[in-house]
Formats: structure tokens, C-alpha cells, sequence
């Protein structure tokens, strides 16, 4: 297979995921750290990835990590106030930011509808900020690992299915308005962004999101079914549970991994 082929990895239950997740991501976090590089990560809000970040936050190894070497971004933003429990910043920083040795310039946070900005003026200063991270071949960094959560209409980030955003290619960050899921106000990164990323990460559980997984790995057209645009440069995996996965072709499990 290729690395960038999408994969299931398949956890007994969410809770059994969110250890699982949480238990890679500080392996690898912590090797390629240790190695002396610089790595960059896009988060995702979402129940099961607040469990993961919860899981991260609470890991005794977290303090064997230099997070110095860790940069932080989102991969999507809702355009509320910054003190507000809907903004995926204060679900993460609550779970895990705020509880490792993290400076502040490393994470990078979506302007706030409270900060004095619209929400147009905030994507385009997202861009701006990716930008001053870009990689040789890139206008923005490429994520070690993005982490993206995945909608029961099989959204990713704050693409939904045919919607304009799914389809840019020319900018790294839109504004979201009257999103179908609420809050209406949203900045997500494009897809050209998540696709430039060395490892996708996608979690999703639940009996809900049995069709998305199941038109993910079908190949669909990623305007309708934006997680089947979603893949790694390396890795394209789908971190999911047992009932979730119950109609996984055996072929794409992968058990290794």
C-alpha cells in the first residue's frame, strides 16, 4: 500500500480510542522532539477530541516532552467570544495547553468575535500567521500530525459537504458563515492545508458516523463528502470504535499500526 492510503485503526470503545490516540501521540510527539525537531500540530474541537486532549493533558508522560519544540495550531475556529465554552481554543487549553510547559507564542489561536475583527479579517490573519511558519514548498507549515474530527454529513474542519469552502485551493483559510451546524460563524483552514499534512489523524465514534466512515473509505467526492478528500502525505488514518466500524471491509484494518 501507499502511506497515504487510508487506514482503520479499530479501539474496543471511545474511551479505549482516546487512550489509545493519546498514547501514540505522545510516543511520537516525544521521539521526533527528542531528535531535535521542530513539530507543528493542528487541532480539531469536537467530544471524542477533547477525550484525546484530556487524555494528553492528564499522561505523566507529558512532562517528558519539550513542548518548546511544539507549535499549535486549529484547524478550525468558531468566530465566538474568547472566553466562550463553544471556541475548540478553550476546550483545548482547559484538557491539555494549560497543563504542559507550552510558550505561548507556540500556540496559535483564530481571532475571537470579541477581539475587535470580523470574521473575514480574522481568516485572513490566520493566513498570515500560517504563513510565517510556511515550509520550504508551502505558504503555511505542514502539520506533523492534524488531527480532524468527522461530522455524521461527514464534515471535516469547518468544510461541509457542498459547500464553496470544500472547493478552495488558492488560499489556506476561509470564513465560514451561516454554517449548517451551529454556531454559524466559523474560520477553518482549506483543504490544501489539511492535505499538505505529513499525518491525517481522523477520529470519529458512534453509530452516527457509520455512514460517514463507510463513504471515507468508498472513494466518494470529496465536495459531497469532505473526509473523503481528507489524506496524509504519509499517513491517512482513521482512529474509530467496534460499533462505528462494524461494516469496515477487513482489507482496510490495519492492526499494526
Amino acid at each position: 500500500m501507499t502511506t497515504a492510503e487510508k487506514r482503520v485503526v479499530i479501539s474496543r470503545d471511545a474511551d479505549e480510542l482516546a487512550a489509545s490516540v493519546a498514547a501514540r501521540f505522545l510516543d511520537r510527539v516525544g521521539k521526533w522532539t527528542a531528535s531535535g525537531r521542530t513539530v507543528h500540530v493542528g487541532l480539531t474541537g469536537g467530544g471524542i477530541s477533547g477525550e484525546i486532549l484530556d487524555r494528553i493533558g492528564a499522561s505523566p508522560e507529558r512532562e517528558l516532552i519539550d513542548w518548546s519544540q511544539v507549535h499549535f495550531w486549529w484547524v478550525d475556529e468558531r468566530f465566538v467570544a474568547r472566553s466562550d465554552d463553544e471556541r475548540n481554543e478553550v476546550q483545548a487549553r482547559r484538557a491539555f495547553l494549560d497543563r504542559i510547559s507550552v510558550p505561548a507564542e507556540n500556540i496559535h489561536a483564530v481571532a475571537a468575535s470579541d477581539g475587535g475583527t470580523d470574521i473575514e479579517a480574522a481568516a485572513d490573519a490566520y493566513a498570515r500567521e500560517l504563513a510565517r511558519f510556511s515550509a520550504a514548498d508551502s505558504a503555511w507549515p505542514v502539520f506533523d500530525i492534524c488531527f480532524l474530527g468527522v461530522g455524521p454529513d461527514a464534515h471535516i474542519a469547518s468544510l461541509f459537504p457542498d459547500r464553496p469552502e470544500i472547493r478552495i485551493t488558492d488560499r489556506a483559510t476561509a470564513a465560514v458563515r451561516d454554517s449548517p451546524k451551529p454556531p454559524a460563524d466559523r474560520v477553518t483552514v482549506t483543504r490544501p492545508v489539511i492535505n499538505s499534512a505529513k499525518r491525517v489523524w481522523m477520529v470519529l465514534t458512534g453509530p452516527d458516523k457509520s455512514s460517514a466512515l463507510g463513504l471515507a473509505l468508498a472513494g466518494a467526492s470529496y465536495h459531497s463528502v469532505p473526509a473523503a478528500g481528507a489524506k496524509g502525505t504519509r499517513r491517512t488514518i482513521l482512529f474509530t470504535d467496534e460499533a462505528t466500524a462494524a461494516q469496515v471491509p477487513p482489507e482496510l484494518i490495519d492492526d499494526q499500526y
